[in-house]
């Protein structure tokens, strides 16, 4: 019983520490004050955010949601999920019904610029493309003229497709479902002859949602640039560092080589910069308003990068490509913890 109490107490001293730290009225002190971060996250995509058998919260835009409750509470546990379809997603965090969205939503100038938001970086280089079942012996996207196109609204996604048709002097006949589950019932009955969405949702679909996914071919043309990253409101700049140096962490971290498994032993390196991410030395949690073990609670409970990428997306079959660390051939960098 005295164990217990000494860890409630030794919780209870840490959340004042932090709060002090924090801006009244910010978005990291009314989530102390309510005890969680809201997270806003995809109704339902294999990979990026879908509840599991025990209707646990999994994948790459869930993670970055723990990344920051393990920054700010250092329990990665301390996140509500409230899952939104592309329409919604925006009203959500405009409003401040969501702290993050963190919703493989793409950023774009418009988006950056019009709608009160900032996109904090990418945590996921994609690109659109296009699914077709593999009995109509389709090999390229420019053989779709005159397709029936399953796509959502409110997307890129159904700008790209109507700028790629037009590009390639083609007709297509649009079917526009705002739920993601109705979208691809839709494809799957046969409703349509085509679905197009980000090349990372077309494999989620295949491997999740097909009865044979050897009977679906995702075509090879990429007709679009798609960076996802978490976004945050306008007008908090202190929330903003936190979520940003939250996906920072995670992606420094790799290339440390520092994970959940071997951070502890890794705490007695002499390596300064691994010291500066554990918080032995410098004093960048304060910076940020945090405890300076912030970096070193991400690491131990959510893990580094590719722990995160390797956990959710390798097993649909998503190969890291562009999405690796910037030393391996990829674009995944995070400025320097210094």
């Amino acid at each position: 019983m005295m164990i217990r109490a000494n860890l409630r107490m030794g919780a209870f001293v840490l959340a004042l520490l932090v709060t002090e730290n924090v801006h009244a009225g910010s978005t990291a002190g009314a989530a102390l004050k309510k005890g969680f971060i809201q997270c806003g996250v995809n109704t339902g995509l294999a990979g990026f955010a879908q509840p599991d058998s025990n209707g646990e919260w999994r994948g790459i835009d869930v993670d970055l949601c723990r990344a920051v409750g393990a920054a700010l509470f250092s329990d990665a546990k301390k996140v509500r999920y409230t899952p939104l379809t592309a329409q919604q997603r925006f009203t959500a965090l405009q409003s401040g019904e969501v702290d993050i969205l963190s919703r493989n939503t793409t950023w774009t100038i418009t988006r950056d610029t019009s709608l009160g938001l900032n996109f904090v970086g990418v945590n996921f280089y994609d690109g659109q493309g296009f699914m077709v079942t593999k009995k109509r012996n389709v090999k390229s996207a420019k053989q779709l003229d005159g397709a029936a196109v399953c796509v959502q609204p409110g997307t890129t996604t159904e700008l790209n497709l109507a700028d790629y048709f037009r590009a390639n002097k083609m007709k297509f006949k649009p079917v526009v479902i705002e739920k993601m589950e109705e979208v691809l019932n839709a494809y799957f009955a046969g409703r349509c002859d085509v679905y197009t969405t980000d090349v990372s949702g077309l494999f989620a679909a295949r491997a999740s949602r097909a009865a044979n996914p050897a009977d679906h071919v995702i075509l090879p043309e990429i007709v679009s640039k798609e960076p996802f990253g978490p976004v945050v409101r306008h007008g908090d700049d202190q929330w903003f560092d936190i979520v940003k140096w939250s996906l920072f962490a995670m992606i420094e971290a790799e290339e440390l080589g520092l994970t959940s498994k071997n951070i502890d032993q890794q705490t007695k390196s002499a390596n300064p910069v691994i010291q500066r991410i554990v918080g032995a030395k410098g004093e960048f949690g304060k910076m940020l308003g945090l405890d300076n073990r912030w970096a070193y609670n991400i690491i131990k409970q959510v893990g580094n990068y590719g722990e995160s990428f390797e956990r959710n997306l390798s097993p649909l079959g998503i190969d890291r490509g562009i999405n690796n660390l910037w030393n391996r051939g990829g674009l995944m960098y995070a400025p320097p913890l210094r």
